[in-house]
């Protein structure tokens, strides 16, 4: 063999060589592509097929957690069935920074993308605690420490009577007691300073019956324990005002009340006559012009009654009847007042004997039911009644 042929079969070899090396790589790229295109729609399906979850479920997200910290949280709970395909997810879709913060619910069978989707875009729940209007800054601190509220903290201080604008708050699970009663304080004052711009000069200033923003608010929590009726707050309000310009004691029974409980607990029982005689801070039958300080924590409808009062000339008020809802009789003058108080006893007096008479029908029925009982022949009137 001529040395010109040796190397061509040597040639011809390393080209045989070549291609099948070339062929190996293809094979093996084309494979490698097989199963990463396998893997790829395996961990999609895996992405969007109903999870594990057998009901609705509460998933809370702390703040400042990373995908891989959810993640985890999430299969470890049992709420997705793999934390690295979960994560690869919110890679791909960009949402690795978009986590927020929250209580979220995600319902039975949440796949993983509808989970992703709820974490990054969905509401938070709202947790809400309300203050009803009229509450003392002791209830206001008895409801912002419930458990129920879940809450952090304590509080580091009381609020001080008056200083609380009351309605319903939102608030995040990580949210602390104190931020909440802050922002409850933050909304009085932003209130309150609205109010005062625009008080009748006649009530508020300097030379007026109401002299500061903290006398306003003491007025209105008067006015507010005064009436359960909206409509009647503006008369309410001018009562006090007209006393007041008048040099009369404002002769309020919830003033009294607030200085034997501080607001702590309801007094359950009426006045007695030394606690009406007792010289108080509070007590309005003793003492001239406002109370030492707000009875209570007023809403914003009551602070713009004592703001801007009806414009009438009574000077006293009495309940109408034996429930708040029946509102009051207001009087110019205190012939008319007695007349008015003559009628509320009226009632009174009414109400109790349909009171005693249903007590003793009550009685009457029991004793009918045990007679015939015990085989007496009872009057069919009796038992009629």
């Amino acid at each position: 063999m001529s040395n010109s042929d040796r190397k061509a079969k040597r040639t011809r070899r390393r080209r045989s060589g070549l291609i099948e090396i070339t062929n190996g790589l293809l094979t093996l790229v084309v494979l490698g592509l097989l199963v990463l295109g396998g893997g790829v729609l395996f961990m999609a399906q895996q992405f969007y097929t109903p999870g594990p979850a057998a009901q609705e479920t509460t998933f809370v997200v702390e703040k400042g957690s990373s995908l891989s910290t959810v993640a985890e949280r999430l299969e470890n709970q049992g709420l997705i069935g793999n934390r690295i395909i979960f994560q690869i997810g919110g890679w791909a879709m960009r949402k690795q920074r978009d986590i927020k913060a929250g209580e979220f619910i995600l319902p039975a069978k949440a796949s993983m993308s509808a989970v992703l989707k709820e974490i990054t875009e969905g509401t938070p729940i709202a947790r809400r605690v309300t203050i009803p209007e009229g509450w003392t800054s002791w209830q206001v601190a008895q409801e912002i420490g419930k458990d129920a509220h879940i809450l952090t903290g304590e509080l580091t201080s009381p609020p001080a009577e008056g200083s609380v604008l009351p309605g319903s708050y939102d608030y995040a699970r990580e949210d602390t007691r104190q931020s909440v009663l802050d922002r409850m304080q933050a909304k009085m004052k932003a209130e309150l300073a609205e109010v005062w711009a625009g008080c009748d000069p006649q009530v508020c200033g300097a030379e007026a019956p109401i002299k500061t923003p903290r006398e306003l608010v003491t007025l209105a929590s008067i006015v507010e324990r005064e009436t359960g009726v909206p409509t009647e707050r503006g008369q309410v309000a001018a009562v006090f005002v007209n006393r007041l310009k008048k040099g009369m004691r404002l002769q309020s029974d919830p003033t009294i009340i607030y200085g034997i409980t501080r607001g702590e607990a309801p007094l359950g029982r009426g006045l007695k006559k030394s606690e009406i005689e007792a010289k108080t801070p509070y007590n309005t039958y003793q003492v001239d012009g406002l109370p030492a300080g707000p009875i209570a924590n007023p809403g914003i409808e009551s602070l713009k009654a004592a703001a801007n009062p009806d414009d009438v000339d009574y000077l006293y008020f009495v309940a109408a009847g034996a429930v708040p809802s029946d509102g009051h009789l207001f009087a110019t003058n205190y012939a008319e007042h007695r007349r008015n108080v003559a009628k509320y006893r009226e009632v009174e007096r009414q109400e109790a004997i349909e009171a005693e008479a249903e007590a003793e029908a009550a009685k009457d029925a029991i004793e009918a039911e045990q007679a015939t009982a015990a085989g007496e022949d009872v009057p069919e009137e009796t038992t009629a009644q």
